[in-house]
Order: C-alpha cells, then sequence, then structure tokens
C-alpha cells in the first residue's frame, strides 16, 4: 500500500479554503438562481465573515445585494470587498456595477481604468477563464473592436474552461448587443447544456428569439420562470411583450412582482412610465420616470427604454425626445442615438435619422442593424424619387419608369377617397418606399433582413412596401398592399398612433374591400368554420393574436376577424361613431371607453359582434352542407366507404370537392362540368388556388369551348384581385375574340400583380392598336423592350411601324435596331424602305399590321 504523498502546509491551504467554501458558494449561487434572493443574502453575510477573502463570496454578495435594489449597501460591500481582496477584477467590475447604480460614475471610471491597468501590469494573474470574461467587457466598454473581443478574447477563455457558464453568457449577451440573434441563440444553446436549469441562459435565448418568434421566445420565458418564479429579467421581457400584445393590466401585475424584488428597478420605473403614457397620465408618468432614476439620476437606460417602447407603438416624436433625454444624460450611448436614428427615419427626418445611423455605424461596425441601415442607405441613394405636394414616392430607378406613375396616381386616388371619408387634413408630404428586394423592405422596416411575412408597413407618414420584384415568388397585387397602407396614413393621423393594432388592420382590410370589391379579405371555408367552432379572438384580446398566431392561418384570421369587427361597428352604429371612436383615440382615451361612447359596452359589444360574425358565416353558401366526413372514412382501406359517402351527398362541400377532384382525374369531363356547375351554383364566392372556377375552366378547356372556359375565368377574376394566371389567359380568349377592350381590362389587372413582365404589354400594344389608340400601343412596345422582350426584332419593328404611322422620325432608329437583331426580318426591310423613300408619307391607316410573334398559347408569363 503507497503512502499519501505529504504536501507543505502552505501549499495545501489554499486547497482545503477552496474545499471549505466550494460548498457555500455553491449554496449561494443555486439561491440566487432560484429566486430565494433574501436567502442567498443572508448566507452570503455569513460566509464573506467567515472567509472575508474569498472572491466568489464577495462577488455573491455585491450581486445579492444588487438583486434586490440595496444599492447603496452594494456599493459599500463592493469597496470593503477590494480592501480584502484587491488585486480581483472581477470584484473591480463588478463594484462599477454599483458605484453606478449608486450614483458615483467617478468611482465606476476609476474601476475600468484599475482593470485595465492591473491585466496591463501582470496579465499572468487574469489568464484563467472567468476573468478573461471580466477583460473582454471591460474592453468592449474601453472602445476594443468587438469581433476581435469574440474571436480572440472570448475564444481563448472557451478553451481554457469550455464549461465556464459566464463564458457562453458573455458571447450571448455580446451578440445581442450587435443584433447578432443567431449567434447568441448558438452561444446560450450552447450554455444550456453546462447548466440546463440556469434562468439566465433560458432568457438569453427569449431575448434572441424575440424579434423572429415570439412563440419560441415566450416557451423559453416560461422555461426561465420555472426555475426562477422572480428572475427579474425574465419577468421583464415578458412585461414587454405584455406591452406588445396591449395586455396592459398584465404587464402591470408582473411589474409589481419586479419591484417586490428590487423597489428600485429602474427597467420597470421604466415601464410603469410607459404604461402612464399609454394611459394619457403625463403627471404620473414623470414621477414613476423619475423612481426609475432615484439612485442613478443620468442613467440613460430609463429615457432609451421608455423611448423604445414608446416608438414601438408608433409614438416616434415622443420616443425621440426620451432618446434625446438619454443621450444628454450619456451622448456615448450609442443604443439611443441608434434608436434615435431609427425614429427620425420612421417619422420622416431623414437627413437627421441616416447621419446617426452612420454615426453609430462609424463607432460600431460590428452591430449587425447600424451596418445593415448603412449598406441601405447607400442602396437608396440610387433610388429614383417621384413627388408632387402630397406624395415622396421613391422606388428603384428601374422599376419607376415601368409602374412610378401608375403607383403615384393610385395613391392619390386613395389620399383624396379616404381623407374626405374620413375628415382629416393630412400633414403633407406622406413618405412612400417600394423596394425591389424583401431584404432592402425588411432593413428598413425593422433594422434586420431577415423578417419576413410582411408586404407593408406604416409608421404614420412614412410607408415602407415590398415592390412586385420583392414579392416574385408569391406574387400579390401591389395597388391593394398600397391602399391598404395609406388608409394607416389616414386613421394613424387622427389617432395620433395611439390605436390598437386590431382596429388599424381592421380598418384597413376593410378599406380595401370598399374601394374594390375583388380586394381585401372576405368569408371563405375555413373562416367560416373557425368562427363557428368558436375560434374567435375576444375582441380587447385582438391586437395579441397578430404576435403569436399559430400559423399563417391564424394570423390571416386574425386581420379578417379585426375587419368583420369593423364592419360590424359601421353596420349596427354607423360610419359617424368609428370615426368619433378615432377622434376619442387620438385625444387620449382608451379604447374601451371610446368604444363604450360611441357603440355600447365592450362585454355587450363582444357579445352582439359574436352573433353577427356567426350569421356571416352562417350567410355563406347556405344551401352547401358543412358536415365533414367522418374520420373513420378518410382512414387507409376505407376508399370503398368515402366514395359511397361522396355519391350519397350530393350538396356536401367536402363531397363535390372530392367528387370534382375525381372526375377530373378520369378525364370525365361532362360528368365533372355538371359537379363543377353545381358547386358554384351553391357557392358562387369561391378563390384562390384550389377554386372550382379553375377546376371549371380547365375543363371547358378540355372539351374545346372558349366561352366556357372564359366565362368561368371572368368570374373568377371579378372576386379574385391576384390570380395573375387566370388574367393572362383571359387576355388570351378576349384576344382570338378580338375583344379589345376585355383585353385591355384584364391586362390591367395584371400588371396590378406584377407589371414587370413582357406579355401583358404584347397584349395591350396589339389591343391598344386595334383601337385605334396609338400613343398607348406605343408605350406598351417601349414598356416591352424596357422588360426584355425575347423577340426584340419583333418589338422594335411593331414600335417602328407605330411611330411611322405617326411621322415620328424615330421610326427610322426603331426599324434599324430590328434590322440589328434580325438582318433578313423582311418587313422591316420593306419599312426601312418606305421610311426612307423622298417622296414617302406615312403609312396608310386601313394597312394592317402584322400579327404580333405570339405563342400560340400563353398560361404564365
Amino acid at each position: 500500500m503507497s503512502a499519501i504523498p505529504r504536501l507543505p502546509i502552505i501549499l495545501l491551504a489554499p486547497v482545503l479554503a477552496g474545499l471549505l467554501q466550494a460548498a457555500p458558494a455553491d449554496d449561494i449561487q443555486r439561491q440566487l438562481s432560484a429566486g430565494d434572493y433574501p436567502a442567498a443574502l443572508r448566507q452570503a453575510q455569513e460566509a464573506v465573515q467567515a472567509a472575508p477573502t474569498d472572491e466568489r463570496l464577495q462577488l455573491l454578495l455585491v450581486r445579492s445585494l444588487l438583486t434586490i435594489g440595496r444599492y447603496d449597501e452594494a456599493d459599500a460591500a463592493a469597496a470593503r470587498a477590494l480592501g480584502r481582496v484587491p488585486e480581483s477584477i472581477q470584484l473591480r467590475w463588478i463594484a462599477r456595477e454599483a458605484a453606478l447604480a449608486d450614483n458615483h460614475p467617478e468611482a465606476a471610471a476609476r474601476m475600468t481604468n484599475q482593470i485595465r491597468e492591473y491585466v496591463a501590469s501582470r496579465p499572468y494573474l487574469y489568464r484563467d477563464a472567468a476573468n478573461l470574461v471580466t477583460f473582454a467587457k471591460v474592453a468592449l466598454l474601453l472602445g476594443a473592436d468587438p469581433k476581435e473581443v469574440m474571436d480572440k478574447v472570448l475564444a481563448t477563455a472557451l478553451e481554457l474552461n469550455p464549461k465556464q457558464p459566464e463564458v457562453y453568457l458573455a458571447k450571448g449577451e455580446l451578440a445581442l448587443a450587435k443584433h447578432d440573434f443567431d449567434l447568441a441563440a448558438k452561444a446560450y444553446q450552447a450554455g444550456l447544456k453546462q447548466a440546463p436549469d440556469d434562468p439566465d441562459f433560458h432568457y438569453g435565448l427569449a431575448q434572441a428569439y424575440a424579434s423572429g418568434d415570439r412563440a419560441a421566445m415566450l416557451a423559453e420565458l416560461d422555461a426561465a420562470l420555472k426555475a426562477n418564479p422572480r428572475h427579474v429579467p425574465s419577468l421583464l421581457l415578458r412585461i414587454d411583450h405584455d406591452i406588445d400584445s396591449e395586455d396592459y393590466d398584465g404587464a402591470d401585475r408582473r411589474l409589481d412582482k419586479v419591484l417586490a424584488v428590487n423597489p428600485w428597478q429602474p427597467e420597470a420605473w421604466a415601464y410603469k412610465a410607459v404604461l402612464a403614457h399609454l394611459h394619457n397620465e403625463p403627471a404620473t408618468e414623470e414621477v414613476l420616470r423619475r423612481n426609475g432614476l432615484h439612485f442613478w439620476p443620468t442613467n440613460p437606460l430609463v429615457d432609451w427604454l421608455i423611448g423604445k417602447k414608446l416608438a414601438e407603438k408608433y409614438r416616434f416624436s415622443e420616443a425621440a425626445a426620451c432618446q434625446r433625454k438619454a443621450l444628454l444624460f450619456d451622448p456615448t450611448y450609442l443604443p439611443a442615438k441608434e434608436e434615435l436614428a431609427s425614429d427620425l427615419l420612421r417619422s420622416g427626418d431623414e437627413t437627421e435619422g441616416w447621419q446617426l445611423a452612420e454615426e453609430v455605424h462609424a463607432k460600431d461596425d460590428y452591430d449587425v442593424e447600424a451596418y445593415n441601415l448603412a449598406t441601405l442607405h447607400a442602396t437608396m441613394a440610387k433610388y429614383a424619387t417621384l413627388e408632387n405636394g402630397d406624395f415622396v414616392l421613391r422606388m428603384t430607378a428601374a422599376e419607376a419608369p415601368i409602374y412610378g406613375q401608375e403607383a403615384l396616381a393610385l395613391l392619390v386616388r386613395a389620399r383624396r377617397t379616404l381623407s374626405a371619408k374620413y375628415s382629416v387634413e393630412l400633414v403633407r408630404p406622406t413618405y412612400v418606399e417600394i423596394f425591389g428586394d424583401q431584404k432592402d423592405f425588411a432593413v428598413r422596416t425593422f433594422g434586420m433582413p431577415d423578417i419576413g411575412g410582411f408586404l407593408g408597413v406604416c409608421f404614420g407618414r412614412v410607408v415602407t412596401a415590398n415592390g412586385p420584384a420583392a414579392n416574385s415568388a408569391q406574387p400579390t397585387n401591389w395597388q391593394t398592399v398600397l391602399w391598404h397602407e395609406f388608409c394607416h396614413v389616414v386613421t394613424l393621423q387622427i389617432t395620433k398612433n395611439k390605436m390598437p393594432r386590431w382596429l388599424s388592420e381592421g380598418i384597413s382590410v376593410y378599406e380595401e374591400s370598399q374601394a374594390d370589391p375583388s380586394w381585401g379579405m372576405h368569408m371563405s371555408q375555413p373562416y367560416r368554420e373557425m368562427i363557428l367552432e368558436g375560434q374567435m379572438t375576444p375582441i380587447a384580446s385582438l391586437s395579441a393574436a397578430f404576435l403569436v398566431p399559430h400559423s399563417i392561418q391564424t394570423l390571416q384570421f386574425a386581420y379578417f376577424e379585426s375587419s368583420l369587427v369593423v364592419d360590424f361597428i359601421i353596420t349596427r352604429f354607423g360610419l359617424d361613431q368609428l370615426k368619433a371612436i378615432l377622434t376619442d383615440l387620438g385625444e387620449g382615451r382608451e379604447i374601451n371607453q371610446a368604444i363604450a361612447s360611441h357603440t355600447e359596452a365592450l362585454p355587450q359589444l363582444e357579445k352582439d359582434f359574436a352573433a353577427y360574425a356567426r350569421a356571416k358565416a352562417d350567410g355563406l353558401a347556405p344551401k352547401l352542407d358543412w358536415k365533414r366526413p367522418d374520420p373513420e372514412l378518410l382512414a387507409p382501406g376505407a376508399e370503398d366507404r368515402l366514395a359511397d359517402w361522396v355519391r350519397r351527398e350530393p350538396d356536401n362541400y367536402w363531397a363535390l370537392r372530392m367528387r370534382a377532384r375525381d372526375l377530373i382525374a378520369a378525364k370525365q369531363w361532362p360528368e365533372a362540368k355538371a359537379v363543377l356547375e353545381h358547386f358554384l351554383a351553391l357557392d358562387p364566392s369561391q378563390i384562390g388556388a384550389d377554386s372550382a372556377y379553375l377546376q371549371l375552366a380547365a375543363v371547358h378547356r378540355a372539351l374545346g369551348e372558349d366561352a366556357g372556359e372564359r366565362a368561368a375565368l371572368t368570374e373568377l377574376a371579378e372576386r379574385d384581385d391576384n390570380a395573375a394566371d387566370s388574367y393572362l389567359r383571359l387576355m388570351e380568349l378576349a384576344r382570338l375574340a378580338r375583344d379589345w377592350p376585355a383585353v385591355e381590362h384584364f391586362a390591367g389587372r395584371f400588371l396590378a400583380v406584377n407589371p414587370l413582365v413582357v406579355p401583358p404589354y404584347r397584349y395591350l400594344a396589339e389591343a391598344a392598336e386595334q383601337q385605334g389608340e396609338g400613343a398607348q400601343a406605343i408605350a406598351a412596345d417601349r414598356m416591352q423592350l424596357r422588360l426584355g422582350t425575347p423577340d426584340p426584332a419583333a418589338a422594335h419593328f411593331q414600335l417602328a411601324r407605330l411611330l411611322h404611322r405617326s411621322n415620328d422620325p424615330e421610326a427610322r432608329r426603331q426599324v434599324l435596331q430590328s434590322l440589328e437583331d434580325a438582318p433578313r426580318y423582311r418587313a422591316a426591310l420593306a419599312l426601312l424602305l418606305e421610311i426612307d423613300r423622298p417622296a414617302a408619307g406615312a403609312l396608310p391607316a386601313s394597312q394592317p399590321l402584322p400579327a404580333p410573334a405570339f405563342p400560340p398559347t400563353i398560361s404564365h408569363p
């Protein structure tokens, strides 16, 4: 049996001391993580008395005092700790935090400088992972390059100790500060592997998910609060979400929980001030703001947070004022400068807004949002601008000549219609920016490129929208998008941006359908089912439905339900009462009070609206049987029983769909035609990719019945503002029938979805020519050439003929360009001789144009 080696007592003592103190420190840390702050403080005080030179115990004592808001005691405790462990940079860092919280900024600055001096003079003492994390934080504070800190200092710390939770926390915090949410999520996920129950990591993940996935954010907050129900950062983030959801009572209750932990928590008082502002209580708001500044009167975070939340409520002028206050306290506080830039850009003050964004980027080139804005600014400098007294419209230089004037004309019509309807004098001008790239739209709107799902956003006087090129994967009617967003301009200016989201969206969707019956949202089978199955959200909670939808369909239903509420208010109480509600909101009244004053109390309104919505749902195709087949009929092996059920249900929605599908698959065209005609007679409202109109059109086409196909597609086209393929086929059918007004009509419908492709302009050129509209035909031919027609020789030739007919000398250049592309083009050679003949006049008006080089069938642009 070998003997245990004997160590000198001077070497053994630190080992024994560490073993003795590890258990109390671990216990204190567990209590802090679980939210038992009084017990953690008591044990820390006792442990420090027993081992005053233990660095970790001293850190835990100061952290306990800071957590419960005893800032003056934390400041004093940190000073005592440094007297015991003067070489500790971790203690100096937390001493800095305590000094700031206790309004001793000079002492805080002194701690920062001392840490730098200690590390510079004795670097060998601070090469462990925990000290490298502290050094990384100091280096960032002193202006070090964030990427170098991440790649060198924190990476080294991780190599030294991959199990140190603080390293992952530091990486995540740095990534979050620079808006690098993917990197932050990865850091916190890695940290959770080391500390699965640590609420700080769940909270960090929640922050990383907040801007892109609210459901995931809430799940992580639930996990954090399960581990520690009093975890202040998680409670604050949940409060932030409550305010976004307009659950102000819930936010207030959670704020009371935070203040029960720390009665001087600055962010809690800032959120309280936000709630007072939203309740139109300015005196209370100022008192609450001052509570947040009680210990540290020049803390820029308080005004920054108030301004940030007001900006999210579109109160941009008030938000900008808050950021300017924060910058008065600390001109170097980049979060406030970045928020101020955003506020100004969203309120139309672009000169200062872009300048501030550039300043933030110059100061911190790792900040992803600042980099994105700086890059976008350079891109938008190349945009074309179209303006009149009411609008400043910006578009890409390539798209502006194609549909810029049409967009401007639509906006002018929307302004004239909606400002008169809602009796409002709008502030001029309105800024509208249409983006050719979805990522540019997302950066301009949200600061980040990877936020999808939005067609347009209105900030009050500034509208941003995805254009047709940005929506190429899922084409959308850009005209209805602009009308919708401009309606927001009207209602937000009436209410001074003080309206709940559901009402704002509801009015905009409602006004779409008032402008054009094919626009907007209409009762459909999914919406009917959701209403009758009780899936409607109460009006009081409707804004929250936009934040955490379970699916795309539930998000769309939130828009539809909101518009249905507006329809109900106007139908039952009149437009003037809706306008009065908006006026009250602008004067600061709360939505429930405003509704009750001009309609009825919200509980009764909820009840009456539910009945109205059910009646609307029941009114959709009332002669149809909407009952779904029993689930067992859909199980594998039940095909024969399902087929028998389908045959026995002549008026069932689902049976008709299945019967039509099966008959089409079997190419039993006459039988399919009869079923589809019966189906559409029962439910003529069907639109979308699975519409029975499209199936019926396909059946008519298979039977060679052009008139029937055209009739079916026309019915669909008058109901669906987004049926581009149907519009194109209708142009072809109308051309075959030489119905030139119809060709023009459906070309216009197509261009409202996608004005960036050639086919509709070819149809327009021929229709205009055949109707003697030479100028319109010339414009359509020019557009073909601009967009890159696949047959430029024919397009140049057609344009040359039209120009020659109107005695325009440009005809010669166009015919030469045609011959350059096709030197043996006989018709072009003949036209050139005609143009160059000395005594030649214009072509006889009766001389027909050669038929354009159309393909025999066009089904896609």
